[in-house]
């Protein structure tokens, strides 16, 4: 069946204990990779944390990982923001299955805002510098994830959606499928009508040689 549905029971368990544990501002999220990735979440606790619930979808993260373009590597207390500005402390752990493959995740995302404005007023008496993060996007649906990784890949262009040129859309078509776009359900449609193509455009794009 699949690592996360034959483990569901303890999988769920250790995502109420951990969310339990670390109270409302911690979210819990475990993801089934073997679903369509707009219905990945099988499970979640504190979800207001990034407004998400059971049957919505995952991150960017994901998506780059389903599509072959970043290595599923455990990742521990890294940094990430929500689209209002939160900052959350992360924790990402893969599950794979018999063949080796990525089957699941368990995803921890602790609210640090409030501590960090502590923690901000504490560096200011004491004269610290800040620190720089990376970036992961969390979104309640993958259609706005959508949404926010097309308005990035046009800024990685450096000019403004109404005056690229085809090599910039082409670009463009490329950064998304690097980034997995193409694995939520009807981009394709949604990035020729963003884009002002046909979608047969963006499948032509997708295939020319490099």
């Amino acid at each position: 069946m699949g690592f996360v549905k034959d483990n569901f029971e303890v999988l769920d368990s250790i995502a109420r204990c951990i969310s339990c544990q670390f109270g409302p501002n911690c979210e819990v999220v475990l993801h089934d990779l073997t679903l369509p990735y707009d219905q990945t979440i099988v499970a979640i606790y504190n979800g207001h944390v990034t407004g998400r619930e059971i049957g919505g979808g995952g991150t960017n993260a994901g998506l780059e990982i389903l599509r072959g373009t970043a290595m599923p590597e455990d990742q521990y207390g890294y940094i990430n923001y929500t689209k209002d500005g939160r900052t959350l402390r992360t924790s990402s752990k893969y599950f794979r299955g018999e063949d080796g493959r990525v089957e699941g995740s368990l995803c921890i995302n602790l609210d640090i805002t409030g501590l960090l404005i502590g923690e901000a007023a504490m560096r200011a008496l004491g004269g610290h510098g800040a620190e720089t993060n990376t970036k992961e996007v969390f979104t309640s649906n993958v259609d706005e994830l959508l949404d926010l990784m097309m308005q990035d890949a046009v800024q990685s262009t450096g000019k403004q959606l109404s005056m690229l040129t085809k090599e910039d859309k082409v670009a463009v078509v490329r950064y998304l499928d690097e980034k997995g776009a193409f694995l939520i359900k009807k981009s394709a449609e949604k990035v020729a009508d963003f884009l002002g193509i046909s979608r047969f455009t963006v499948y032509n794009y997708l295939n020319e040689p490099q």
